[in-house]
């Protein structure tokens, strides 16, 4: 009897140890945390497709007032389209839950990158909201850039005002814009973390 509660507790304590591990937060300096997750085409993209490449994520609920501060005025759009254009890979990822505010099913996610315009270069799922976790993604937007070596540089906010007006954006540092322009000269990331602002991220849990 005291065997079997020993193992149980063991098994016990193992298993708290590892969910722990699974989950806890990602480092700058460190591997950004691997995924697999499908785009609206219901293809499977894995993170690792891309190294070589500096990545971008931002995670995205098209009905929270911050992200449609950046959506509605343009400046999420013109983020986009300048680091696309310098090659760089930019994931918009959804991690709200079924039934949660900002879910949407893959034709609704098409038509809402169609109608606003914006270029990411991959719109993913993460229903479950596995990957958010794995990285901490707290809020929306909440901005990640990974090097072409596979290393997390930045995680925090969009910028440096958290507000809700868009008046605020052109007074604002864009954390994004330079960290992205400080990696490209390989500079040291003068601001790798910063506090990230806006909607909490809709998980199931």
């Amino acid at each position: 009897m005291y065997s079997f509660l020993r193992s149980s507790s063991f098994a016990l304590i193992f298993s708290m140890l590892f969910t722990a591990g699974a989950f806890a937060s990602p480092d700058i300096g460190k591997p950004a945390p691997e995924f697999t997750l499908k785009n609206t085409d219901g293809k499977e993209v894995n993170l690792a497709d891309f190294k070589g490449k500096t990545v971008v994520l931002e995670w995205t609920n098209h009905q929270c007032p911050f992200v449609k501060k950046h959506y509605e005025s343009g400046n999420m759009q013109k983020l986009q389209k300048e680091a696309t254009g310098e090659g760089i890979v930019w994931l918009s990822i959804i991690s709200s839950a079924p039934g949660k505010q900002g879910f949407v099913s893959s034709d609704e996610a098409k038509d809402l990158t169609k109608s606003r315009k914006a270029v990411p270069s991959q719109v993913l799922f993460d229903p479950s909201g596995k990957v958010g976790k794995a990285y901490s993604a707290k809020t929306t937007p909440h901005m990640y850039i990974i090097d072409d070596k596979g290393t997390l540089q930045y995680m925090g906010g969009i910028d440096s005002i958290p507000s809700a007006n868009q008046d605020d954006i052109g007074k604002a540092t864009n954390y994004v814009t330079q960290a992205i322009k400080e990696l490209k000269a390989g500079k040291t990331i003068s601001q790798p973390k910063t506090r990230p602002y806006g909607c909490s991220v809709k998980y199931d849990a």
